[in-house]
């Protein structure tokens, strides 16, 4: 999916408790990935109504060396009835947050990303 560029803005609570919570389990790069937190932004949407964002991260934070592109961590999704719902992926990019994907498994697409205590992270780096 391509992603529509926006107004760069601060990443909301909810964003930052998620990447907090892919960031909890630990890996190579974790600790670095964690200071930047405060210093993403969200620069673009994965489309109208989407959940899913890329982040920049903006100078200041400490970069995060020897960490691979791509995946760096995914958590399962539960309902409020532990019913699997989807997936949320935390990307990376030389060194840096890029982007929080919330993929679904229900025929609609959730308006938001899910609260910290739905997700069960699955893997880091």
């Amino acid at each position: 999916m391509s992603s529509t560029p926006i107004q760069p803005r601060p990443l909301t609570d909810l964003e930052s408790d998620v990447v907090t919570k892919l960031l909890s389990v630990g890996g190579a790069g974790a600790d670095e990935f964690r200071t930047q937190i405060p210093y993403s932004q969200v620069v673009a949407t994965w489309g109208v109504g989407s959940p899913s964002v890329d982040l920049a991260v903006r100078p200041g934070a400490a970069h995060a060396a020897g960490c691979a592109d791509g995946i760096f961590a995914d958590g399962a999704v539960t309902d409020r009835n532990g019913s699997p719902v989807g997936e949320v992926i935390l990307w990376v990019e030389n060194g840096w947050l890029s982007g929080i994907e919330y993929a679904w498994h229900t025929d609609e697409r959730p308006r938001a990303l899910p609260e910290p205590a739905q997700i069960k992270v699955l893997r880091t780096s």
